[in-house]
C-alpha cells in the first residue's frame, strides 16, 4: 500500500508498510501509480510498464524509461509496493501475557474550573465529588507494582478534575511510590495535568523534582480561553494562569512540560492560537480538536472539516516559517518518528487501554480509561478485589488496526493505531470503530508532519 500527497510543494509518496517515506519529483509522482497498477495485474517487465506510460501521460520514452527504472529499483530493495508484514504478528496480541504498566490517577473528581466542553462534567465524571485517599492511592500503586510482570519503567498521571485540589495526597503518592522502586526493582514517571489555578513556588519545586511531564491545560488567546475555560463565576481564567505556566516553563527550561490547548467550532483558526502561545514564549504545544457531539454548538461538524484541514496546511507552513526564523517550537500533533517509531505492539494497537493502561477513581474503581470513567458497563474492578471483569480487559486486548474495518486500508493506521477507544464507543457505541471526523483529522496531521520532516532534511 502506498499513499501520495502534496503538501507545501513537495510530491510525496509513503509507503505505508515499511514505512519508507519518499520525497520526487511529478514525474515520478505521475509514474508510481502506473507501476503500482501494472504490478497488481501481474505485469512484472519494465517495458511493458513503459508502454502503459506513454500511453497515459506526455512523458517522453527516454523519461519514463529513467523513473519507471527508479521505481523498480526502491521495490526491490523493499522500500517501496512491500508487504504487510504485520497481519501475521497480529494473532500472537491477545496470547501475550497482560502487564500493567501505566494508572492514570483519579486523584480529584472536582475542579475549580467549569470548562465548557469537558467530558467529565467539571470532575464529576458522571458520578459525585470526591477526592482520593492515600490509602486508595496507595493500594492502587501496590496493584500496579504487582501487575506490572518484569517491567521496571512504570508510568502514573494524576488526573482529575483539578489534581492540585488534592496536593497532600498527590506528594504523598509520590513518595510512597518512590519507596517501592529499590526494594521491587521498579522506576515511576510520574505526570500531572493542572489547570494552573493553584500553581505556586511550593508546588512548582515538587513538580519540577518529582514529576517527568507537566501537562498545562490552555487553549490559546485570551478570548478563545476564556469563552471555554471559566471559573464557575463565569470570570476568565486565562490572566490568572499565564504568567504562572510560563513561569514553569521556563523553570523546566522548556522541556518536559507541554501546554494542551483544545479548538472547538468556535476558532476553526486554531492555528493562531498555536502561534500566540508559541509567541508567548512556550515550546512544547500542543492544540487538539474538541471530541463531542453535533449536539452541542462548540462540536465540530461534518462541514467544518474542509477548512480544519486547510488550517494544518497552514499550521505547517507557519511553524516551518518559524523554524526557519530561530523561534521553532514543537507541535505535538506534527512530531513524528520515520525511523521504525514504537515497538509493533503499540504500532498496532496504541495505547494500551484497558489492558496495560487503567484509570482509577477516587475511590478505587479501575476503567479501561479517563474517558469511561463512570460508565458502568465499563467498570473492571477496584484497587483491592483487582480485575474481577477480565472480558472487558480481553475485548481491548483483541482491539488493533486489523481488527477495525476502516484502518485496514488507512494510511495512516500505524501512526494513529487505530485512534481512540473511547471516541469509538461514544459515536458508534463499539470500540472496534472509528471517530470518522477524528480520522480525517488524524490522516491530515500525518501528512503535515512528514512534510515536514521532509522540508527539515532538504
Amino acid at each position: 500500500m502506498i499513499h501520495r500527497y502534496q503538501n507545501n510543494g513537495f510530491f510525496i509518496v509513503l509507503d505505508v508498510n515499511s514505512g519508507c517515506v519518499h520525497v520526487v519529483d511529478e514525474m515520478v509522482y505521475d509514474l508510481i501509480p502506473i507501476v503500482e497498477a501494472a504490478i497488481a495485474l501481474d505485469v512484472t517487465k519494465a517495458g511493458e510498464m513503459v508502454s502503459r506510460a506513454l500511453e497515459q501521460t506526455g512523458y517522453s520514452q527516454a523519461q519514463c524509461e529513467e523513473a519507471i527504472g527508479e521505481i523498480l529499483e526502491l521495490k526491490e530493495a523493499g522500500m517501496l509496493f512491500t508487504e504487510d508484514a504485520y497481519r501475521e504478528y497480529i494473532d500472537t496480541l491477545p496470547k501475550r501475557e497482560t502487564v500493567v504498566k501505566a494508572l492514570c490517577l483519579h486523584v480529584a473528581h472536582d475542579c475549580n474550573l467549569a470548562c465548557g466542553y469537558c467530558f467529565a462534567q467539571e470532575g464529576e465524571y458522571h458520578g459525585r465529588r470526591a477526592l482520593m485517599s492515600f490509602e486508595t492511592g496507595k493500594a492502587a500503586l501496590d496493584f500496579l507494582v504487582r501487575h506490572s510482570g518484569n517491567r521496571v519503567n512504570l508510568e502514573v498521571d494524576f488526573f482529575g478534575g483539578e489534581p492540585l485540589l488534592n496536593w497532600q495526597v498527590v506528594k504523598e503518592l509520590v513518595a510512597y511510590g518512590r519507596s517501592l522502586e529499590e526494594p521491587h526493582h521498579k522506576k515511576f514517571r510520574f505526570t500531572l495535568t493542572t489547570n494552573g489555578i493553584l500553581l505556586n513556588d511550593e508546588i512548582q519545586e515538587f513538580l519540577n523534582r518529582e514529576m517527568s511531564n507537566v501537562v498545562l491545560s490552555i487553549d490559546g488567546r485570551k478570548e478563545v480561553h476564556d469563552r471555554m475555560r471559566p471559573f464557575r463565576g463565569g470570570q476568565g481564567s486565562y490572566d490568572a494562569v499565564v504568567p504562572r505556566f510560563l513561569k514553569l516553563a521556563e523553570s523546566r527550561h522548556q522541556n518536559n512540560y507541554y501546554v494542551r490547548g483544545t479548538f472547538t467550532r468556535y476558532n476553526k483558526d486554531f492555528s493562531e492560537d498555536v502561534l500566540h502561545l508559541a509567541d508567548l514564549g512556550f515550546t512544547q504545544i500542543s492544540v487538539e480538536p474538541v471530541v463531542a457531539p453535533e449536539s452541542e454548538a462548540y462540536a465540530i461538524r461534518r462541514e467544518d472539516v474542509p477548512e480544519i484541514l486547510e488550517e494544518y496546511d497552514r499550521l505547517a507552513g507557519a511553524l516551518l516559517e518559524r523554524k526557519k526564523a530561530g523561534k521553532g517550537v514543537h507541535f505535538f500533533h506534527f512530531m513524528i518518528d520515520l525511523e521504525g517509531g514504537p515497538c509493533v505492539a503499540k504500532r498496532l494497537s496504541g495505547c494500551g487501554s484497558g489492558c496495560e493502561y487503567l484509570a482509577v477513581t477516587p475511590w478505587g474503581d479501575f476503567y479501561p480509561c479517563h474517558q469511561f470513567v463512570g460508565q458502568e458497563q465499563f467498570l473492571m474492578g477496584n484497587v483491592r478485589e483487582g480485575i474481577t471483569r477480565t472480558e472487558i480487559r480481553d475485548t481491548f486486548q483483541c482491539c488493533n488496526v486489523y481488527a477495525k474495518e476502516k484502518c485496514r486500508d488507512c494510511f495512516a493506521k500505524f501512526y494513529c493505531s487505530g485512534g481512540c477507544a473511547a471516541n469509538s464507543w461514544n459515536f458508534h457505541q463499539t470500540i472496534f470503530d472509528a471517530y470518522d471526523i477524528g480520522c480525517e483529522l488524524q490522516r491530515k496531521r500525518v501528512e503535515c508532519a512528514i512534510m515536514m520532516k521532509a522540508a527539515e532534511a532538504e
